[in-house]
């Protein structure tokens, strides 16, 4: 079976000469919780962009399940969700709840449908008794759930999170990574892109580094020692009072 996303010998290289991305093979499974880490600059965002087809490869592929995603993203995008860090860009609705049904009504969906949709996902990320606020009265953690309700709306399987943690106070990180580890527990794909590996890094199941758009590390998610990371421009993830995390000499 073929890998959901993969890239092969992907490079992306700016109009300055430097390469945002360079050679870069990467891949992610069916199910799996991955963490995509590495300092600002490191081509997170970038490759996240490439994964969900918002920039085109001119140097390497990009595959969806197989397939060149340029001839898969009408595929590709009613199962991979993407979620930005500036969220406020991604919600349209007059209410959280018109929000919610924008992605379902373009599919045809009939209104029952569509209520039972937004109903079911109000409730997924946290947001039941919310369905008439309007967007901008919410809080950045509400509206970061609020932008994975709109891709679960959707039907998506498969969500890829660009720094979803920035700016958060630590009860709203607490609330988005519970709806992430309840979304792992119904076997949901999700790559986590972020420096702050302390909040999600001990619910991942995988970690992959960029450092100056090459893959330093791809492994088990606890499997680095922790010298890796501050010699990579990270905090060492493993000494944090995260709930989730655990000592890696367990």
């Amino acid at each position: 079976m073929p890998e959901l996303i993969e890239t092969r010998g992907l490079s992306h290289r700016f109009p300055d000469g430097v390469y945002g991305i360079r050679d870069l093979d990467f891949s992610l499974s069916e199910g799996d919780f991955a963490v995509l880490a590495g300092p600002s600059g490191s081509g997170k965002t970038l490759l996240g962009r490439y994964l969900v087809g918002l920039e085109r490869a001119r140097q390497g592929e990009v595959l969806f399940r197989g397939q060149p995603c340029a001839s898969s993203l009408a595929r590709l995008r009613r199962t991979v969700g993407y979620v930005f860090q500036d969220t406020e860009s991604q919600l349209i609705g007059q209410t959280v709840a018109e929000d919610l049904a924008f992605g379902p009504s373009n599919l045809g969906l009939d209104r029952e449908e569509i209520d039972s949709r937004v109903q079911a996902c109000l409730s997924e990320v946290g947001l039941a008794g919310m369905a008439e606020r309007r967007p901008e009265t919410l809080s950045g953690g509400e509206k970061r759930r609020l932008a994975i309700g709109g891709a679960l709306a959707m039907g998506c399987s498969c969500l890829i999170l660009d720094e979803p943690f920035a700016n958060l106070d630590y009860p709203s990180a607490l609330a988005l990574a519970g709806v992430l580890a309840s979304l792992k527990g119904e076997g949901k794909t999700i790559l986590v892109a972020t420096h702050e590996l302390e909040k999600i890094l001990g619910l991942a199941t995988r970690l992959i580094v960029l450092e100056s758009g090459k893959k330093v590390f791809d492994g088990g998610a606890l499997d680095a020692d922790a010298a890796f990371f501050p010699a990579h421009g990270l905090a060492c993830p493993y000494a944090s009072h995260w709930p989730w995390m655990l000592d890696p000499a367990r």
